[in-house]
């Protein structure tokens, strides 16, 4: 063993001594003789193994177990609960149990209210904190997410299925409609998960989500002038214009004059509700006062309601909630439907807002606690629960911000807490639906208002404004199309204005004249850096774009010649050298090509030499394949040093 390491050491040392003692002229042979890229298909075949083994260590180990160990393996792969589960202890548990008890008591008041939102019954919001819960502390990675229904999705819900059907004309068809677009969404959840497709949810920009929620929860919040007001017949739209329109004729209208009645009952929960808020934020000991001031409005008023019989006097109530656990809605789940177009657009938006929701609360919480979790395994897991809800009378669930909030703070360990408070509803709906007959509309209406605040985030948008303002652009058309238009409209707008964005960076991408910092081998942009030296008769740029194609490669040409023309104009100098840094280019095509091979040729027409410098492995193959290489005479440079020292070189043996 030691004769074979002293023949072969030698060799490993003189090669890396030969490496080290390369001149210029062996380094650009390097750039210009790079070894073949992987292929199309070499790429094609790498994506789909990352698709079905995302985590190549795992991969690795599993080689050396037993065939129990690698089902043990992929079942945790699968089922998270195996991995944590191993772990679980009885002193987990009880801090599992306090914050799915304090989460069930925010849950229960905000579900009745998000499914009056959403323009169910008050028991299917109940029912959609019992199923999706459950599914997802089996399958989700998050330990903090609470899941059930949120504000923005039943905001959402009835904007685009009342096109369809009229939930007052046809409540039952609407809630069918209503199972049918939460079966799509989970199925579209679940797509996104097992093909890795998670790219698709942050084509919705930060920028456009902040202007996104803030529009939804001030539509939210006039929606629910409805319930505070004691208001009968109601606007189905949901801009600004139409709500206050609303709201006005009511007063004018002898059959649905509102009640000052309501008002008053919901106004002062309403207040009791966002002191105890302020105080939790305060002192951080009582949060639990926060947590459960919607459920002990909710019994004080009912008892208010029950002993003063204010419902005789014009105080709207609940009324009837049906006790008992979800009914099957399988048969409910209309696939053939001549909306079926309607309804997959529709399901399609629910699933990436509730995607976009749910991920954004999961990250931010498992950062605090120092962990990470899998996009694409809880987009698989957010889909299964919708699946499942859907076929047990749930609406389309996903995690919600505030009680996420609420079930970081009371201390909970794992997603057990979910669990906890699934099966705490479970109990109220089978024992307790009977004492909400008397609740006041007023009450759920103070509870979701409530709630509203922290989807508004004018500190956000006012650093969108001060960072991009394009990005400000689509924050205020989503923020104004929810508002002023419609849900689905403002969703769209800020869309366009993303894309919009996107194209107008790819094809006029910047482009950046670079000088050498004294002192330094370090080349700059001269506007940025003003210190920077230009290097006489050789002009240097560089192209700010990740890829130069058929919609770009032109306008960098020009780009180019104009950079030129006015360089010689201001008498700054002939250029003979044009070096361009091709660092940040990572791709080519053949448009792009044919645009250099145009420059090149007006180059050499007015006498000046084309160079460039530190091309990455795609782009030199395939300008050695279209033979563009061998045109520059082997002007292809490993750095842009080196590529401009050559310049000078090559004047001074003019000379």
């Amino acid at each position: 063993m030691s004769v074979a390491n002293a023949d072969t050491s030698p060799t490993m040392s003189d090669d890396v001594s030969t490496i080290e003692k390369s001149s210029p002229a062996d380094r650009a042979q390097w750039v210009a003789n790079p070894p073949e890229p992987p292929g199309i298909w070499r790429e094609l075949i790498d994506s789909l193994r990352d698709t079905i083994f995302p985590d190549p260590t795992k991969l690795l180990s599993l080689k050396n177990k037993t065939r129990t160990a690698v089902v043990g393996s992929l079942l945790q792969g699968v089922f998270p609960i195996l991995c944590w589960g191993q772990s679980y202890n009885l002193s987990k548990f009880k801090n599992d149990i306090l914050a799915g008890l304090t989460l069930a008591s925010l849950c229960i008041p905000q579900s009745i209210g998000y499914a009056n939102l959403a323009k169910l019954d008050p028991q299917y919001g109940l029912y959609t904190s019992i199923v999706p819960p459950l599914i997802y502390a089996v399958l989700g990675s998050s330990r903090e997410i609470a899941i059930g229904p949120v504000a923005i999705v039943s905001l959402l819900l009835p904007a685009m299925i009342q096109k369809i059907q009229d939930p007052a004309g046809d409540p039952l068809a609407y809630r069918n409609l209503v199972f049918t677009v939460t079966f799509f969404a989970g199925i579209f959840q679940a797509v996104f998960g097992f093909f890795r497709l998670g790219f698709l949810v942050d084509f919705l920009s930060h920028a456009a989500i902040i202007g996104f929620m803030g529009g939804a929860a001030i539509v939210i919040g006039l929606q629910q002038l409805k319930g505070l007001l004691g208001i009968t017949h109601f606007t189905n739209k949901t801009d600004i214009l139409s709500v206050m329109g609303a709201v006005f004729g009511s007063f004018h209208h002898h059959n649905d004059q509102w009640n000052p009645l309501n008002f008053i009952i919901g106004s002062s929960f309403l207040s009791f509700i966002l002191i105890t808020k302020l105080l939790g934020k305060k002192y951080k000991k009582v949060f639990w006062l926060a947590a459960m001031a919607p459920l002990l409005c909710v019994i004080l008023s009912t008892l208010l309601v029950f002993l003063t019989r204010a419902d005789q006097h014009g105080v709207k109530i609940v009324k009837r909630v049906p006790a008992g656990l979800n009914p099957i809605s399988a048969q409910h789940i209309q696939i053939h439907t001549p909306h079926i177009s309607q309804i997959l657009n529709a399901a399609l938006i629910i699933a990436v807002i509730a995607l976009t929701e749910a991920i954004a609360v999961g990250r931010s919480l498992a950062s605090m606690k120092g962990y990470n979790i899998d996009g694409n395994r809880e987009m698989v897991a957010l889909g299964f629960m919708n699946l499942a809800g859907s076929l047990t009378s749930c609406y389309a669930a996903t995690g919600s911000l505030s009680r996420s909030a609420v079930n970081f703070s009371a201390g909970c360990e794992t997603a057990v807490s979910n669990a906890v408070m699934a099966v705490t509803v479970m109990i109220s709906l089978e024992m307790f639906t009977k004492l909400l007959y008397y609740t006041p509309n007023a009450i759920l209406a103070s509870i979701i208002l409530s709630a509203l605040p922290g989807l508004i985030d004018i500190h956000q948008a006012y650093n969108i404004w001060k960072i991009d303002k394009l990005d400000f652009l689509a924050c205020l058309a989503a923020f104004l199309g929810v508002l002023f238009l419609s849900v689905e409209f403002g969703l769209i707008l800020s869309l366009v204005i993303s894309f919009a964005k996107i194209i107008l960076i790819s094809i006029k991408p910047g482009t950046e004249i670079l000088g050498k910092l004294p002192g330094t081998d370090i080349f700059c942009d001269i506007h940025q850096y003003p210190m920077a030296l230009n290097t006489p008769e050789v002009l240097i740029i560089r192209v700010k774009s990740g890829l130069l194609c058929f919609a770009n490669a032109n306008f960098v040409k020009d780009r180019i010649m104009r950079f030129i023309n006015s360089q010689d104009a201001s008498g700054k100098g002939i250029t003979h050298f044009l070096v361009i840094d091709l660092s940040n280019l990572m791709n080519i095509d053949t448009s792009a090509i044919a645009s250099l091979e145009e420059l090149h040729n007006s180059l050499a027409a007015s006498g000046i030499e084309l160079v460039i410098a530190n091309p990455k492995w795609e782009v030199i193959h395939k300008l050695k394949v279209a033979n563009f290489v061998a045109k520059l005479k082997g002007r292809v440079f490993l750095s842009v040093g080196e590529a401009v020292d050559a310049c000078l070189s090559a004047k001074m043996e003019a000379i």
